[in-house]
C-alpha cells in the first residue's frame, strides 16, 4: 500500500525554484529564530512564560528524552492535549527530532483515538490527566492495551500506573543532538473531516507546512511584534499554522495559550497580554460581538481572523465597528489551499467574500458535474493543487482514487463561486457533511452508529440550521413496527465518539423521502427543518 503520495518531480522543481520550499526542516527554522532573538518572548500559558531561547531549550530537552524512551525519527505520537505550553513544547520537540505528531482533539474519545493510533502505527499517545471531568489518562491506558504499536502514555498532569510525565520531559536538560529530519519528510499528520466516518490522515511535510505557516504570517501581518492568542483547539490547522502557533513563532512573535474562546476570559487575556491577532470560528465571533456590545471592545486586538465555516455577511459587517479589529476572512482546508481576504481589501470584499488564494502557484478550478470549468459568478465544485496542498491521504488508496483527479487535482468538496476580481464566495458543500461550528461531521458515521439501536429501521442525519454554530446534527428516524426510540438513547449509543458529533434533535417519521433513483432525499429533509 502506498503510504505517502509525493508531488511529481516537475512540480517539486517549480516549487523549489520559486522559493516556496526552503529545503530546511521546521525545527531548524525555529532554532534560527531562537538563535537570533533568544530573549524575545515566545510563549505564554498562565504563569508559564518562555522566551524563544527557553522554548527551544525545553523542546530540545524533551526531544532528547523522547529518543531515550525509544521513540525515534519517523515514529508517530497521537497528540490529544489541551491548549497549553505542553502542546507547543511537544510539537516543537517532535519537529526537532523528526517524530511525527498526529493531531487529535481533546473532544475525541475511544473510537477516534483507537482508529488514529492503529492507522498511524503510533508508538505513544499524549493526553491530559483529566479534562472537563473526563479521565483521559485512563483512556490512554485502554488504548495501550488494545493497539499493538502503542507503548507509552505521555500525560500532561499527574502521571500514574507507569505513564510518562510529559511536563518532566519538558523540563530544562540535555539538548537533542540527533540528526535533523529530511525537509521532504512528513512533519505532522492533520485530520480530515471525511464523509465516510473516521478521519483520514493528512501528511504535511516540513517544506510545505513551513511555507503554509510563513506565507500565512505574511498575509496576516504577523511579525516579531505580534501577540497571537490561541483559543481554538491547537491541533486544528487554523490555530496551528494559518499562521497560528507556527507562523507566529517563525516570525519571532509571541503565542498566548488559552483553554477556550469564552468571551469574558478571552477579552481579559487580550487586554492583559496585549494580544494583536487571533482566530475564531463564526459561532465564537457571534458571541464576542454580543459580549463587546455590553462590555466594550477587546483592546488592543488588531486583526480577527474568522474561518472554519462561512461567516454571515451581516456578522462580518459588525466586526470592525463593534470589536475594533480588522476582519480577515479565512477559507481553507487542512489538506492545503488557503484563501485570505487581505488586510487592505475594501470592506465590501472583506465582508462578502472568503478571500483569494495565498500563493501565486495555488491552482484553483471551479467545475460542474462533468469536471468542466464554470464561468466566474457561477457556482462550481472546487478543485485545487499547489505547493502546500497534498497529493494523497496517508494509506488511503481507495479514498485517494475518489478525492484526486488523475493529474493531481484535489476535490475539496466545497461549492464556491468566483468574483471577477478572483475572490471566492463559499456556497456550501457537495458532500454529505455537517459543519457544526467548524467541526466537520460525517452524516454516514452518525447514521452507522444510530443503526446500532435495534428499534431503528431507517435513519438519515442532516444539517439543521443554527444561528450560533451554523449547523447542528438532526436525525430523522423510522422505527421498527411497535418500537420507539428517544434522543437520549441515540446520544447514549454514541457515547464513545466526540460529543460534537451527537445529534441534538430527533425527528420521528413514518418514512424517509427518496429521490427518483431511490436515494434518501436529504434536500427534502433539510427543507422540512426550514419549515419547522
Amino acid at each position: 500500500m502506498v503510504e505517502f503520495v509525493p508531488w511529481p518531480a516537475e512540480f517539486v522543481t517549480r516549487y523549489v525554484e520559486a522559493g516556496y520550499w526552503a529545503g530546511r526542516p521546521l525545527g531548524d527554522l525555529l532554532a534560527d529564530v531562537a538563535a537570533g532573538s533568544p530573549d524575545a518572548p515566545a510563549l505564554v500559558d498562565g504563569d508559564t512564560r518562555l522566551t524563544h531561547g527557553e522554548l527551544l531549550a525545553r523542546s530540545d530537552a524533551m526531544a532528547a528524552r523522547l529518543v531515550d524512551l525509544g521513540i525515534a525519527a519517523g515514529d508517530r505520537i497521537v497528540v490529544q492535549l489541551a491548549n497549553g505550553w505542553e502542546f507547543v513544547v511537544l510539537t516543537v520537540a517532535c519537529l526537532r527530532a523528526g517524530i511525527v505528531p498526529v493531531m487529535a482533539l481533546p473532544a475525541h474519545r475511544h473510537a477516534e483515538l483507537a482508529y488514529l493510533a492503529e492507522h498511524a502505527g503510533a508508538v505513544a499517545v499524549a493526553v491530559p490527566d483529566r479534562l472537563r471531568d473526563f479521565d483521559h489518562q485512563a483512556l490512554g491506558a485502554e488504548l495501550v492495551g488494545e493497539v499493538a504499536s502503542l507503548r507509552h502514555v505521555l500525560v500532561a498532569g499527574a502521571a500514574t500506573d507507569g505513564h510518562v510525565d510529559l511536563r518532566a520531559l519538558g523540563a530544562p536538560g540535555p539538548a537533542y543532538a540527533g540528526p535533523a529530519p529530511d525537509p521532504r519528510a512528513v512533519a505532522v499528520f492533520l485530520l480530515s473531516g471525511g464523509t465516510t466516518g473516521l478521519p483520514k490522515l493528512i501528511p504535511r511535510t516540513h517544506d510545505d507546512y513551513a511555507y503554509n505557516a510563513r506565507a500565512s504570517a505574511e498575509v496576516s501581518g504577523v511579525d516579531a511584534g505580534t501577540a497571537y492568542l490561541v483559543s481554538l483547539p491547537a491541533g486544528h490547522n487554523f490555530p496551528l499554522a494559518c499562521p497560528g502557533i507556527l507562523g507566529t513563532l517563525l516570525a519571532g512573535g509571541r503565542v498566548v495559550m488559552l483553554p477556550s474562546p469564552e468571551p469574558e476570559r478571552a477579552f481579559a487575556t487580550i487586554a492583559a497580554e496585549r494580544v494583536t491577532h487571533t482566530a475564531v470560528v463564526p459561532a465564537v465571533a457571534g458571541r464576542w460581538l454580543e459580549h463587546a456590545a455590553e462590555h466594550g471592545r477587546p483592546e488592543p486586538l488588531q486583526v480577527l481572523q474568522v474561518g472554519g465555516a462561512r461567516l454571515a455577511d451581516e456578522l462580518a459587517r459588525r466586526i470592525r465597528p463593534v470589536l475594533g479589529a480588522a476582519l480577515q476572512q479565512v477559507f481553507g482546508m487542512a489538506e492545503g489551499l488557503l484563501n485570505y481576504t487581505r488586510l487592505d481589501d475594501p470592506d465590501d470584499v472583506v465582508c462578502t467574500t472568503q478571500g483569494r488564494p495565498m500563493c501565486p502557484d495555488d491552482e484553483v478550478r471551479l467545475v460542474d458535474e462533468l469536471d468542466e470549468d464554470v464561468p466566474d459568478g457561477e457556482p462550481g465544485s472546487l478543485l485545487t493543487r499547489g505547493p502546500y496542498t497534498l497529493r494523497g491521504y496517508y494509506r488511503a488508496e481507495e479514498q485517494n482514487a475518489r478525492a484526486f483527479t488523475a493529474d493531481g487535482w484535489y476535490r475539496s468538496g466545497d461549492i464556491c463561486r468566483r468574483t471577477p476580481e478572483g475572490n471566492l464566495v463559499v456556497e456550501g458543500r457537495d458532500k454529505d457533511m455537517i459543519n457544526r461550528g467548524g467541526e466537520k461531521i460525517s452524516a454516514e458515521e452518525v447514521e452507522n452508529l444510530v443503526y446500532q439501536l435495534p428499534a431503528v429501521s431507517q435513519v438519515a442525519a442532516v444539517a439543521m440550521p443554527d444561528p450560533d454554530l451554523g449547523e447542528r446534527v438532526c436525525v430523522f428516524v423510522v422505527t421498527r413496527s411497535g418500537a420507539s426510540v428517544t434522543l437520549a438513547e441515540i446520544q447514549d449509543v454514541m457515547s464513545g465518539v466526540a460529543r460534537f458529533k451527537r445529534p441534538e434533535r430527533l425527528e420521528l417519521v413514518g418514512e424517509l423521502p427518496v429521490t427518483k433513483v431511490g436515494k434518501i432525499d436529504k434536500k427534502a429533509l433539510r427543507g422540512r427543518l426550514g419549515e419547522s
